[in-house]
């Protein structure tokens, strides 16, 4: 009787903790989520898109606690140019001076932590990898339903990615390619 009333208990607080913590993998919808990339120079800026390859949420009780993303490098595209402007850049983007597309196709930023701000906004820490280059990165996500949204600033020279940089490359003056680009991140789940 003992025995039965033990076996009883613990098949109760396995039943109530599976019900009370329910982890999920959010998968995201590739074809429908899009990254945009802006870089700056001295005399201006250019724009474009990278393809999201895989990703997902890890979520417990409909909060975020983990994740992994992602992007196809190889699929780096310019936006803000057409004809023969557009392929030299794009080519320049995928060579060995800036993301060596060919050695390096993918990159990937693996969710660590994931702290509620309230009303669907987190504070995320994770760790990004280019270039096989990986390093701590933080910034906030807001979670709305099925919709997640950010956008992260990313120091390229972490990376090796030093091409036209003016904290590694003295007189560079107006070719001067600036440290710093956005990705702006709009996932569908």
């Amino acid at each position: 009787m003992k025995n039965k009333l033990i076996n009883s208990a613990v098949i109760m607080v396995v039943v109530l903790t599976t019900v009370a913590f329910t982890n999920s993998k959010k998968e995201v919808k590739t074809s429908e989520s899009t990254i945009t990339w802006t870089g700056e120079k001295v005399t201006g800026s250019h724009e474009g898109t990278i393809q999201l390859e895989s990703g997902y949420l890890m979520m417990e009780d409909d909060k975020i606690t983990g994740g992994e993303f992602v992007m196809d490098m190889s699929t780096i595209t310019v936006t803000d140019l057409s004809g023969d402007s557009k392929e030299k850049l794009e080519g320049h983007l995928k060579s060995d001076d800036f993301f060596g597309t060919s050695d390096h196709p993918k990159a990937k930023l693996v969710i660590t932590s994931a702290a509620s701000k309230g009303n669907g906004k987190y504070g995320i820490v994770g760790d990004l990898t280019i270039k096989e280059q990986t390093h701590p990165l933080t910034f906030d996500l807001s979670m709305n339903g099925d919709t997640a949204t950010t956008k992260v600033t990313i120091d390229r020279t972490k990376y090796d990615v030093r091409y036209g940089s003016g904290s590694f490359f003295d007189n560079l003056g107006d070719k001067t390619i600036y440290d710093n680009f956005d990705l702006d991140i709009n996932l569908k789940f």
